[in-house]
């Protein structure tokens, strides 16, 4: 059987030919509950073959293959710019059968030659023009002006001045609708809140999208920067009230919305989305510990992976120089996976390659020390703190944490909300694991944007 094997092998080995590889492949990657299109172009030219990545879902395209290996019947894409690189086998059925692998995870993904089909998905709240109200393409300057962001404000209406919102994204790079596992909460948000009276500027993060500047050097203090210029952006503008303008922040956004209202008094009131109220070390592991209950991890191996995690943090906590922090992980990375020679379809040198380039990202380093503490103590506007109750990437145990630490800080205008059976993104769920987000059709229930506008309007109107 084993010779029979190998000249099977033998025969596929001679089966893929540089002009089969010539085309256009695409496949459906199943990750976290989404399923994303992805589809490679790939040419040839000298022998040499280059190409490009689009990802529809996304709105991502021309994403530049950095490099193109072809051995046999066994072809490996490297994306330099995403970190990932995809393992493939050409069949005899023209179908490349493989493996996507980013960010030391694995996901399967199978290429062909037939072109995918558009999906249609069910999303009820996404607005439709036309609208009831002014919508404008803005931009403003960042960075003493080397950084320009691009975004919509969206106005009541053309007259009169208005109280504004300004919406700060979660982590990772986001576009102004915060387009997320096929939903686009920040559009049906903005959209909401202007119909009730709200002007609301949201914008694409530096790097991404139509805004310029780069997101992989930058950390959630360069991000607070630009939610500042967007304040003074908008003081400049004939229709907004200068004294009525606020933050409201999802996830990283509920992180960065306090960095900017303990230090500008300009900012009267702040939504806090499912905001961190722990450092950035702490929500790791409580996303650890959520994430091994729905997936039904034992005791046992939840105590491993902590530990596994805690060591990693402390390293990452050291107050040394970058160059030995990589020495370190490295090190721990081979002492702790000593008796595994294939991850996730990489071997064991390029799984820490790739994990410790995450880890090193300076805006992880600036994450995981964190302390959101340290500025809702200084926050001394109105604040609307929510959370799902089964949320499972920022639990809601948080609010606590952040309504003590508003408390302590003489703030008496607080108001916390837990809203049951809901998840991250602040739709109806039932078990808060990310990979329901995009099974279910509603974007963000309406009680919840129903309390964000009138806690608003309140606090305006007061």
């Amino acid at each position: 059987m084993k010779k029979i094997a190998m000249l099977f092998m033998l025969f596929c080995s001679f089966a893929m030919s540089s002009q089969e590889i010539v085309g256009d492949w695409s496949g459906t990657l199943k990750t976290q509950g989404m399923e994303l299109r992805l589809v490679f172009h790939i040419s040839e030219a000298n022998n040499i073959h280059s190409g490009t990545l689009d990802s529809p879902d996304q709105k991502a395209f021309g994403i530049p293959i950095s490099s193109i290996n072809l051995k046999n019947s066994k072809i490996t894409i490297s994306l330099d710019k995403l970190r990932a690189i995809y393992n493939g086998t050409l069949g005899d059925s023209g179908i490349i059968i493989g493996t996507f692998n980013q960010g030391g995870q694995s996901f399967k993904l199978n290429l062909s030659k037939d072109k995918l089909t558009e999906r249609v998905l069910e999303r009820p709240q996404e607005p439709k023009k036309p609208f009831p109200y002014y919508s404008e393409d803005v931009t403003f300057l960042s960075e003493g002006g080397s950084v320009k962001l691009s975004g919509t404000l969206t106005l009541p209406s053309k007259n009169g001045k208005f109280p504004v919102a300004i919406l700060i994204s979660g982590s990772g790079p986001q576009n102004r609708d915060e387009e997320y596992m096929t939903h686009k909460p920040f559009l049906v948000l903005s959209d909401y809140l202007t119909r009730k009276g709200i002007a609301v500027l949201r914008y694409d993060d530096r790097g991404f999208g139509e805004s310029t500047g780069n997101h992989n050097t930058a950390t959630s203090l360069d991000f607070a920067f630009d939610v500042k210029c967007a304040i003074n952006y908008l003081r400049t503008r004939d229709e907004i009230n200068k004294n009525q303008i606020g933050l409201i922040g999802h996830s990283e956004g509920g992180l960065i919305a306090p960095i900017v209202a303990s230090e500008m008094e300009e900012v009267d009131f702040m939504v806090l989305l499912a905001g961190p109220g722990v450092s950035g070390s702490e929500v790791v592991l409580q996303q650890l510990k959520a994430t091994a209950e729905l997936n039904k991890m034992t005791s046992e191996e939840l105590e491993g992976e902590t530990e596994f995690l805690k060591g990693i943090i402390k390293i990452l906590s050291r107050e040394n120089k970058n160059v030995f922090k990589r020495q370190q992980l490295k090190t721990y990375f081979k002492s702790q996976l000593s008796e595994l020679d294939d991850i996730n379809g990489m071997n064991k040198a390029e799984y820490i390659d790739s994990n410790i380039a995450q880890l090193m990202r300076p805006w992880y380093l600036y994450y995981i020390k964190h302390e959101p503490s340290k500025y809702l103590k200084q926050v001394k506007c109105p604040v609307f703190a929510i959370n799902g109750s089964k949320d499972s990437q920022v639990v809601p145990e948080n609010l606590n944490f952040i309504e003590s630490a508003l408390k302590v800080g003489g703030n008496k205008d607080v108001t916390i909300k837990e809203y049951e059976e809901m998840n991250h993104l602040f739709q109806k769920c039932e078990t808060g694991a990310i990979s329901e987000y995009a099974s279910i059709s509603i974007t963000m229930d309406s009680q919840v944007l129903d309390d964000i506008s009138k806690w608003i309007l309140k606090m305006v109107n007061e």
